[in-house]
């Protein structure tokens, strides 16, 4: 397990529990690297001060926020933490709510959080109460020099908090061009909304992630080893030229034909599962 990123305390009314927080995600993504195409060195990257030119070393650079015009507020790694001691060292919950009342829009990421030694039998009651009663407590904590709402929930045999975006994060979506709420408006049939139902309950099924993998990444890997074998090694391939062709005209779409090819499409592939398991059954 990685470093802490965060020790302090998660309070419920009276009872504090001292606990760390660990990351609950490990990225799984392809690294590339920025190279100059005529010789396929590493290119770097430099802290420059924009009024002379000059890099600047690590040990010249400071945190500073800008008041007005070119004056700055210089904060330092004390100043983060004295600015409010009990907001950087301890999360109260301000209140209990249903988990799956949050907005999916509200959900950022997650994070682990585990007991420190004195903290082990006020954590498994927290975890066993948030288990028994469905619900997630809701508060404040400041990681690092950020302030985040967040929400902690039992999972399995752990707490997880997961940080949550606060409504004035959030992006509003009446700008943008969406269909009438009202379905006759937009001219969907009640045969329509049927048959979109009927192939959805179809469908449904208990999220297994275990399941699902990332195709893209696999077929990523698969191309960069075939280039491996035909020898591509520091060479830069010619793009292809862009295609003229002009885009196809919008078609109007039949839903209701579509959806019950759908529907019938889906019933056959579920006849076929069902006949293969009885085959199998026959044969042991």
């Amino acid at each position: 397990m990685a470093r802490a990123l965060w020790n302090g305390t998660i309070g419920f009314g009276l009872v504090q529990i001292p606990m760390s927080l660990f990351p609950a995600e490990s990225p799984n993504e392809l690294e590339f690297h920025m190279v100059d195409k005529r010789d396929f060195s590493p290119i770097g990257f430099q802290r420059v001060n924009k009024k002379t030119g000059k890099e600047v070393e690590w040990k010249n650079i400071v945190k500073a926020h800008e008041h007005s015009k070119g004056r700055y507020v210089v904060l330092t790694d004390q100043d983060f933490q004295e600015a409010n001691v009990t907001a950087t060292r301890q999360m109260d919950i301000l209140g209990f709510v249903d988990f799956k009342q949050i907005d999916p829009r509200y959900i950022d990421h997650p994070y682990y959080l585990a007991p420190q030694k004195a903290g082990k039998k006020a954590y498994a009651l927290l975890r066993a109460t948030l288990e028994k009663t469905g619900k997630a407590g809701v508060g404040k904590i400041v990681i690092r020099t950020r302030q985040h709402l967040a929400a902690v929930v039992a999972l399995d045999e752990a707490l997880v908090l997961v940080i949550l975006r606060f409504a004035d994060e959030l992006r509003d979506a009446k700008a943008l061009d969406l269909p009438a709420k009202s379905l006759k408006t937009i001219g969907v049939s009640a045969k329509e909304l049927s048959m979109a139902e009927q192939l959805v309950e179809g469908l449904s099924e208990d999220f297994e992630p275990e399941k699902y993998e990332d195709e893209y990444r696999h077929d990523l890997m698969k191309l960069i080893q075939r280039k491996v074998k035909a020898g591509e090694i520091n060479q830069v391939s010619e793009a292809a030229p862009a295609s003229k062709r002009k885009p196809a005209p919008t078609k109007i779409i039949d839903l209701a034909s579509l959806l019950a090819e759908s529907v019938a499409g889906h019933g056959k592939g579920k006849a076929r599962a069902k006949k293969t398991k009885a085959t199998k059954r026959h044969a042991a």
